[in-house]
């Protein structure tokens, strides 16, 4: 079976095809593809996603079970989405595991990892430097994510890469002004710092100050 773009099949990361329905499925009703209220039927998403009907169940139980998708007893599963509320206290909790993420993670990051924030810090700086907007987007995920590995707690881990899928998903198009870059490289190096000189406090005021500013470089964009 040929896989096209709305094919959400194993791909070279070996998902099953159960939870890559899911993954589609999330990111479509999160972007707003499919809007709040749309009513969701088997016979239709295996038809555009050329899927059987399983994994298709499956992912709606996922999705009923995350809070996106409401099943109604004799009218069908519809979807539920993210409203502006929801997304403000997404950040809201984010940020405060956010911090908590900085004092475990500078208490128990390995030399290996700090040299690996390091160099995320040089890329970011780099990329800058070009105007790169993906590149530091995508090395500001990085940074986060080797943080949430330094951690040593599963449970931090999960909390915190949940809810950076439901907010990167959820993002309005996004405009940058032109000091955009060296805000976000100012802020993530300050968290650096942090770790570098092994100070808590400052890695906390650090972060909850990364966190308040990108709630508010993102709330200003749905109004």
């Amino acid at each position: 079976m040929t896989n096209t773009p709305n094919n959400p099949h194993p791909d070279e990361s070996g998902l099953p095809l159960s939870t890559a329905m899911f993954t589609q499925l999330q990111k479509d009703i999160l972007s707003g593809e499919i809007p709040p209220h749309t009513k969701l039927t088997e016979q239709v998403l295996c038809r555009k996603y050329n899927v059987s009907r399983t994994p298709v169940r499956e992912a709606f139980r996922q999705l009923e079970s995350d809070g996106l998708v409401e099943n109604i007893p004799n009218r069908g599963a519809f979807v539920i989405g993210l409203t502006l509320r929801d997304i403000s206290d997404l950040f809201d909790l984010r940020r405060s595991f956010e911090v908590q993420a900085v004092e475990w993670a500078i208490q128990r990051m390995e030399e290996e990892e700090l040299d690996k924030l390091r160099e995320i810090i040089e890329f970011m700086e780099f990329y800058t430097l070009k105007s790169d907007v993906d590149k530091v987007l995508y090395f500001n995920s990085q940074f986060h994510n080797i943080i949430y590995d330094g951690t040593k707690s599963r449970m931090l881990v999960k909390t915190l890469s949940t809810y950076q899928t439901y907010l990167k998903h959820s993002a309005p198009p996004k405009t940058f002004t032109d000091d955009y870059l060296k805000t976000i490289l100012e802020e993530h190096k300050a968290i650096f710092d942090a770790f570098e000189t092994k100070n808590v406090p400052a890695g906390r005021l650090a972060m909850d100050y990364h966190m308040s500013q990108s709630k508010l470089r993102r709330m200003t964009k749905y109004f």
